[in-house]
């Protein structure tokens, strides 16, 4: 009976693996604990997307100064993805997030919340499929929100093409 039973954890977990999923909960725990201890890297946004700084380092919380625009607080920075695949984007504050492709192309994301179950320092939660390349994030524009921490985190979930 034990042999059956671990043979059927092992295939659940080797399902798991196989399909390239990681449980929500995980990536969250692991956006929240960069969140909550970093390490931190003080960043900030350009006013355009021209010159945006980069926020590319894996592992990392990004604290992020938004400069004052006429429509509020705004700013981007740069991210270059390496895989083809989902990245999860955390943010500590409730800012408004648009992605554009180098090519100028909005970003379309798959999920996004302002919470998480597990986690109540995440603020905003947002999945987007990006390909290889350099895409530009742009926060706000807000009038409440001066600064947002930034961790981006692999879905584990490859493209297929």
């Amino acid at each position: 009976m034990m042999k059956k039973l671990l043979s059927a954890c092992l295939l659940s977990s080797a399902l798991l693996v196989g399909c390239g999923g990681e449980p929500a909960e995980d990536t969250d725990a692991e956006g929240c604990e960069h969140l909550r201890e970093g390490p931190a890297v003080p960043v900030t946004a350009s006013a355009s997307s021209t010159g945006a700084p980069d926020v590319s380092e894996a592992h990392k919380r990004y604290d992020i100064s938004l400069p004052a625009g006429t429509s509020g607080n705004t700013g981007s920075v740069s991210f270059k993805a390496d895989a083809a695949t989902d990245y999860i984007f955390f943010l500590s504050a409730d800012a408004s997030l648009t992605i554009t492709s180098s090519s100028g192309q909005a970003v379309s994301f798959e999920s996004s919340a302002k919470n998480s179950a597990s986690c109540d320092t995440i603020k905003g939660r947002y999945v987007a499929p990006l390909e290889v390349g350099t895409y530009t994030l742009t926060f706000g524009p807000s009038s409440s929100v001066s600064s947002v921490s930034l961790v981006i985190e692999e879905s584990g979930h490859e493209h297929e093409h």
